[in-house]
């Protein structure tokens, strides 16, 4: 056995899903950069992974949506979506696939794994992504349960950033910090019925790009805005 079939059997181990189509998994390890002539030996193209990380990019949100609604009955929606984005973000998803092997697995071109693939964020978040989506259309939205409940059990335990629990107030704190004036929240729609509305904010800091963001509420949207702006800007 190779070193790379090593990691695949050992990723497979930790990833605690018996494949029915092995072939799904050997696609979401599969980076873009192989190229569609890899196969051309064989008479196919290569199939890599970005249709199935778009794929688990929904999948990991409405796992992580359900997991928080109900581990939080009490949380209002800005602090649910910003927990949402803390652990569906690539940063959290690349930790979650170092924890896992996911760099040794993957399936990369020789100038891609030259330059470091297998250790970058990106290319490590995007496979984990896709192996969660291999999972849940291998086995259904239980299997890929199971296997974000393990896989992302050190993210849920971890505390939820300062930042995340008073996104404006930190917004605030580090934009001052930087020099600038302060954020500036405007509403810039309003959507649904007068029982139900959904609002959508714009956050503008002068020397920055805008940024809009929603919520069933002002209040959550602005919340909703300065997390994001905070995680765009790198702050969190």
């Amino acid at each position: 056995m190779n070193t790379r079939a090593e990691a695949v059997a050992a990723l497979v181990d930790r990833i605690g899903h018996d494949f029915r189509d092995p072939a799904l998994l050997e696609r979401a390890l599969t980076h873009s950069s192989v190229g569609e002539g890899a196969d051309k030996a064989a008479g196919r193209p290569a199939r890599h992974n970005e249709r199935l990380e778009f794929l688990g990019d929904r999948v990991l949100g409405l796992l992580v949506a359900d997991r928080l609604h109900r581990d939080l009955p009490e949380a209002d929606e800005g602090e649910l979506s910003s927990r949402l984005h803390a652990l569906v973000d690539k940063s959290a998803c690349g930790r979650v696939g170092e924890r896992m092997g996911v760099g040794l697995a993957l399936r990369l071109s020789p100038g891609e794994t030259k330059t470091g693939g297998r250790r970058k964020e990106g290319v490590v978040a995007d496979a984990m992504e896709a192996i969660l989506a291999a999972v849940w259309l291998d086995g259904g939205v239980e299997a890929a349960r199971a296997v974000f409940d393990r896989a992302w059990a050190e993210e849920l335990a971890a505390p939820a950033p300062r930042a995340l629990n008073n996104p404006k107030s930190a917004l605030q704190e580090w934009s001052q910090g930087q020099g600038r004036a302060l954020p500036a929240y405007r509403v810039t729609g309003q959507t649904g019925s007068d029982h139900a509305p959904t609002f959508t904010v714009e956050v503008s800091i002068p020397g920055l790009e805008p940024l809009t963001a929603q919520g069933r509420s002002r209040q959550d949207a602005e919340k909703a805005a300065a997390t994001a702006m905070l995680k765009r800007e790198g702050v969190i």
